[in-house]
C-alpha cells in the first residue's frame, strides 16, 4: 500500500478579499474530490486573502498510478484561471 500527500501553493491575484480567495480554493476543492479519488484540504495561509495552500492525499496499491494521478491533478492546476500553482511538494509512503 501506498499513501501520497502532495503540498501545494497558489497565488491567487485576482483576489481581493478572503471571500475571493475561498470561493477559488473551495472551486478547486471540489473539482478534485469530483475527478479524482483524493482528500483535499487547505492547510495553510487561511488568513491571507491573495495566497494558498492545500494539501491532496490518496491511498493506492500502485506507486506508478498514484504518480500518474497526482501530475494529472498538476497539469489540471496549472490551467486553472483564477489560481497560480506557485509550488509543489510531494511525498510517498510504503507500508
Amino acid at each position: 500500500m501506498w499513501v501520497v500527500a502532495m503540498k501545494l501553493r497558489f497565488a491567487v491575484p485576482g483576489s481581493h478579499s478572503l471571500k475571493d480567495k475561498r470561493r477559488v480554493i473551495k472551486s478547486i476543492r471540489e473539482k478534485l474530490t469530483n475527478d479524482y479519488p483524493v482528500a483535499v484540504a487547505e492547510t495553510d495561509h487561511q488568513d491571507a486573502w491573495d495566497r494558498a495552500e492545500i494539501g491532496v492525499a490518496a491511498v493506492g496499491g500502485d506507486k506508478r498510478f498514484l504518480n500518474m494521478m497526482m501530475d494529472g491533478i498538476l497539469s489540471r492546476l496549472r490551467r486553472h484561471p483564477e489560481a497560480i500553482l506557485a509550488g509543489e511538494e510531494r511525498e510517498y509512503f510504503g507500508f
